[in-house]
């Protein structure tokens, strides 16, 4: 764990400040419940603080509450822009690095002539002057309830506060099944539940508005599905042609590469997503056992996160990517194998 600058950053905060906090781009549900949820624990403290995401989040998030108060840097560039000129500080939750905000963010990010003040869980943060990064914590989220829990605040999370950390914690964890997910977790959990947030109705609002055309989408997918099994690995494959003769909005393939990795002997699990307008493919690593998808899509595909679960870029063509990730698998074998006991 880092905790840098905590003291002092507890002090600057003794007086009402202008706050802007953003997450990174292509926000997840981890992401938007964590810049909610410290927007309204930060305005309880007479903050006036303000939300400014990269770009639009998936649609199965925008009933958070408080998200109806968020900007959009790449359409609402003049509100953005005002937020953060006129801000006394800027926190950058659950990112680790400020190229993970897009070009064009990350040039006015550049310029700000004030502090930053970090809460993530990824792996190897760049330096700002405050930050409380702990890769061991499941979620952006818990982090941000133990950064109230640090500030002796617990009293002012609301019903509000309380949704949107069960939120975060709840999509980063993949509904609390992952490894990541501690005893101490649960116990988040059962506070956030006690102070108001209802899990049934947060479980419905994130994993039960599929439209008819996601599903149909979703089973493109898993017809594209491919096993090698001699390297306990499974990949799926989207291009823009599919995704576009199924209507698809953003977040539409959250979580379709968890597909792959539910297999039986399967280990390692990707999904390459054709995006045209980037130029790009991008992929999501996923890895059950010791194998650090991490690591793999640092080394491979300009990317990284976590140990098992990562994102990544390439810029070849969906065929020269599918081919280079099969060629690099083969690698890994070894360590594939040793990964993961049935």
């Amino acid at each position: 764990m880092i905790l840098k600058g905590f003291e002092e950053l507890k002090s600057f905060l003794a007086t009402p400040r202008n706050i802007v906090i953003i997450g990174h781009r292509n926000p997840d549900g981890d992401a938007i419940g964590s810049t909610l949820a410290l927007k309204h624990y930060l305005d309880k403290k007479g903050h006036l603080a303000t939300v400014v995401m990269p770009n639009e989040y998936p649609d199965f998030l925008h009933w958070l509450p408080g998200s109806k108060t968020t900007f959009r840097f790449d359409w609402q560039n003049s509100q953005s822009q005002k937020a953060i000129n006129n801000s006394d500080l800027i926190f950058l939750l659950d990112f680790n690095a400020l190229h993970r905000v897009g070009f064009d963010m990350k040039n006015t990010l550049d310029a700000y002539p004030n502090d930053f003040a970090m809460i993530d869980h990824h792996q190897q943060p760049d330096a700002v002057k405050y930050m409380y990064s702990d890769t061991e914590i499941c979620s952006t989220c818990q982090m941000v309830y133990q950064f109230i829990e640090m500030n002796h605040d617990l009293e002012l999370i609301d019903a509000n506060v309380a949704t949107c950390l069960y939120t975060g914690i709840m999509t980063d964890t993949g509904s609390f099944r992952f490894r990541s997910t501690t005893s101490k977790t649960h116990r988040i959990i059962a506070d956030l539940i006690d102070k108001g947030a209802e899990n049934d109705r947060i479980h419905s609002n994130v994993y039960d508005s599929n439209s008819y055309d996601r599903l149909l989408l979703l089973g493109k997918a898993l017809s594209n599905l491919q096993i090698l099994p001699t390297y306990k690995t499974a990949y799926i494959t989207l291009t823009d042609a599919e995704k576009k003769q199924f209507d698809f909005q953003k977040g539409d393939t959250e979580g379709v590469v968890n597909y792959a990795l539910s297999l039986k002997g399967i280990s390692f699990a990707a999904i390459f997503i054709e995006d045209s307008e980037q130029a790009i493919i991008k992929i999501s690593f996923r890895s059950k056992g010791k194998f650090s998808v991490n690591k793999f899509s640092r080394n491979h595909f300009e990317g990284g996160g976590h140990d098992n679960a990562a994102g990544g870029k390439s810029d070849l063509t969906m065929a020269e990517t599918v081919a280079k990730f099969t060629a690099l698998v083969s690698e890994y074998k070894s360590e594939l194998e040793a990964s993961y006991e049935e």
